[in-house]
């Protein structure tokens, strides 16, 4: 039974007796390891099969959980959702403990809510329907009353749909509703399940004798009302092992909290805490990316990171790709897409992942263009969505009027006559405040904008007609019916899932981190789904941006903030430019850029992210062959000339350039200029007298005379970033690195 497991997995198997927790990161096997703890505790006959609860999330990880261990001879063992659990248990339980048949469960709850929204003289259409479900549901989960919701909200920092006042109305006549037709919706089955058992302890004695032991999957996605249910079925016992990984909660809005994880040792002083950091699914390239994107990140998940260790062969690089306008994004994908299915990949193996499904639209039509099928999870198709074919009759039926449509008086090109039509069907020419349904609506329509503008660019004579001939060309185009295709999904629908070729799109900041995420908090948890994006690809990973949204469009996106210090080139977070740096591809009709790749530690052969580590050309760690009296010579010699100059000594050259001069000690010009932080302008002005130092000779005595140098800073008084050398970006350098090198010497 323990064949096969690596020796942490193998600690999470044996680990029967007291609470457990595993701080699993992504693709470490924690599945394999819990389905072996319980198996291995069955053959052990220290639990029984009848005796054990497993609970996770979705139906399909509880089915993978009850086929593994069906395989493994442990087939006894219940594997459900937390509502599949408590619906059993309430089902069973309610004549006794309330009398009578059990209410009726509510298929559907957003037609009742939409009732309550109308009995309170609310008008909600579709998609405000959705958000104020969605926050009925959100403050169900977190125990919130209709009295409490509007303070709460505003205590939690959540963004609110629509005024908290209104939805608080019909929150509470929802709830009213569904007493007087005794009916119950998902969220009822916890709460009634967690009443029964609080007001009944013979319930909850029953429930115990039947329950003695507890596995928890993807604990860091327990809402509080999820953890209260927990606690009752546990009892005062401590036969409990969670498993999670903070660094993947990306589900607040729907109120999973990772406190739970992060706590459990307070609540648990005891518990045995075992780390899988071992990655079987990711190369070690994609692994070092995801180390080096939570390496970045604050707060108190972040304190709680893992380091992942692959434990895969090694494969290419991440590719980093910049393109002109999301239309070249979306075809450059599309065409290396084409490229690996030639190459044999199957098209299930390959995945674009994107922030909002709006996105969808342009990479559906680049790859319906290219031939590629696809398929799209957890969204419709952008042709299908409510607003975008309701949007279309309006469009068809003011094309047919011509001139006689009112909505296209004073509107004179096609683009300005779409606006016209669309803003009858909701659109604005700016975003809605915060998420959910209506910012959803709103993202769809404006790609229609979007596309009303290219193609009046293409075309400027067409006609209101000819564009909607156009959309419906393009719907049914992507309506062929596929089995076998690349997944379009958002980072929120790829959790845990996996692919050989990852397509991470639209990396920009506005879109990630999104724009509505305000907060500290908001802005970690964005992070946190870039990371879960990067995990799921185990060999190929593409992350790319559009500098413009539109073919001709102004240039002035930038990439992800996220992205700074990881990508090639990019500098330490906080300097980047517009448009990125080095190292980074460029995709069609993006500006020209020399191109530079990875830097590799001379010791280890890493990959080197950290600037200060670029500098050196190896990682802080590895054994360093510094020659102690020469950097001193070069520090004084340094302080010296920042003395002459009137300058800071960073100006000159920072600490880390300074030492590795002295690790390299180079014998000419060549050899110096090679050096991460020594550019043209600092090899021509400081070049000679370093390499003198370097020799162990002494300095002429007029070597420091600067009389007449104007240049100042701007003639090289700051010290070249990791791109300046004779392979980097030139002069681009320059500005960015004023930030690294303050920032050096503040650390200092």
């Amino acid at each position: 039974m323990l064949e096969g497991l690596d020796p942490e997995q193998r600690e999470v198997a044996t680990a029967l007796g007291g609470p457990v927790c595993v701080l699993a990161g992504a693709g470490t096997g924690k599945t394999r390891a819990l389905t072996h703890r319980i198996a291995y505790g069955v053959r052990a006959g220290v639990l029984a099969p009848a005796s054990v609860l497993a609970v996770t999330f979705t139906n399909r990880a509880a089915g993978e959980m009850r086929g593994r261990l069906r395989q493994l001879g442990a087939a006894g063992v219940q594997a459900r959702t937390f509502h599949s659990a408590a619906l059993r248990q309430l089902q069973y339980f309610w004549p006794k403990a309330i009398g009578g048949e059990p209410p009726r469960l509510l298929d559907r709850k957003i037609q009742l809510v939409a009732e309550a929204a109308a009995r309170c003289r609310i008008r909600l259409d579709r998609n405000e329907l959705r958000d104020v479900t969605g926050e009925i549901e959100w403050s169900k989960v977190t125990r919130t009353t209709p009295e409490d919701y509007p303070a709460v909200l505003a205590k939690s920092g959540r963004d609110a749909p629509r005024d908290p006042a209104e939805t608080a109305r019909v929150y509470a006549l929802y709830e009213q509703l569904k007493r007087d037709r005794s009916v119950i919706d998902f969220e009822d089955v916890l709460l009634l399940t967690v009443g029964v058992l609080q007001d009944r302890p013979d319930v909850a004695d029953t429930v115990r004798r039947q329950y003695q032991h507890f596995v928890v999957d993807e604990y860091q996605d327990v809402s509080p009302l999820q953890q209260r249910l927990l606690e009752l079925w546990l009892g005062d016992r401590e036969s409990l092992c969670v498993v999670g990984d903070a660094s993947q909660t990306i589900y607040s809005f729907t109120g999973a909290t990772p406190d739970h994880l992060l706590d459990f040792r307070l609540r648990h002083p005891g518990a045995t805490v075992i780390k899988l950091v071992r990655d079987y699914r990711s190369t070690p390239q994609v692994v070092h990316l995801a180390n080096g994107l939570l390496g970045q990140a604050r707060g108190r998940a972040a304190e709680h990171r893992l380091e992942l260790v692959s434990q895969r062969e090694a494969g290419p690089e991440p590719v980093y790709t910049e393109y002109a306008d999301e239309p070249a994004e979306a075809e450059g994908t599309a065409r290396h897409i084409r490229e690996l299915l030639d190459s044999g990949l199957p098209a299930s193996e390959i995945a674009v992942l994107y922030r909002i499904n709006a996105q969808s639209e342009v990479y559906e039509q680049a790859l319906a263009d290219a031939g590629v099928p696809y398929q799209l999870r957890g969204a419709e198709r952008f042709f299908e969505r409510p607003e975008v074919r309701e949007a279309g009759v309006a469009l068809r039926g003011a094309a047919r009027a011509g001139g006689n449509d009112t909505l296209l008086d004073g509107a004179g090109d096609l683009p300005s006559q779409v606006r016209a039509v669309l803003t009858s069907r909701g659109w604005t020419t700016e975003p809605p405040a915060g998420s959910g349904a209506v910012r959803e609506r709103w993202e769809s329509l404006a790609a229609l904008v979007r596309l009303a503008e290219d193609f009046g660019r293409a075309r400027p004579d067409a006609t209101l007609a000819d564009l909607v001939a156009e959309l419906d060309e393009r719907a049914n185009a992507q309506h062929a019916p596929t089995v076998e295709g690349v997944t379009l999904a958002s980072l929120h629908a790829a959790k845990g899932l996996e692919w050989d070729a990852v397509f991470l799109a639209g990396l920009t900041d506005g879109m990630m981190p999104i724009t509505h995420a305000k907060t500290p908090e908001q802005v970690e948890e964005e992070r946190r789904l870039l990371y879960v994006g990067v995990t799921r690809a185990r060999r190929f990973l593409t992350l790319s941006w559009a500098l413009a949204r539109s073919p001709g469009g102004r240039a002035g996106r930038r990439p992800s903030r996220f992205l700074d210090g990881l990508r090639p080139g990019s500098g330490a977070a906080g300097g980047r430019r517009p448009g990125g740096g080095g190292g980074v591809e460029r995709g069609a009709g993006a500006r020209s850029r020399k191109r530079r790749g990875p830097v590799r530690c001379r010791v280890c052969g890493r990959t080197l992210t950290d600037p200060g580590e670029m500098k050196l050309m190896r990682c802080e760690g590895c054994p360093s062959d510094l020659d102690e009296g020469l950097y001193e010579r070069l520090r004084e010699w340094r302080a010296e000339r920042a003395k002459e100059l009137g300058q800071p000594a960073y100006c000159v050259f920072t600490d880390k350039t300074l030492m590795a001069i002295a690790e390299a000690v180079p014998d000419d010009e060549a050899g110096l200029a090679r050096i991460s932080g020594v550019g043209a302008r600092k090899l021509d002005r400081f070049g000679t007298e370093v390499l003198v130092l370097c020799a162990g000779e002494e300095l002429p005595a007029s070597a420091g005379d600067t009389a007449g140098d104007e240049d100042g800073v701007a003639g090289g008084g700051i010290d070249e970033g990791p791109g300046d050398g004779p392979e980097g970006t030139g002069d681009e350098g320059a500005a960015e690195d004023v930030t690294t090198a303050v920032t050096e010497e503040a650390g200092k």
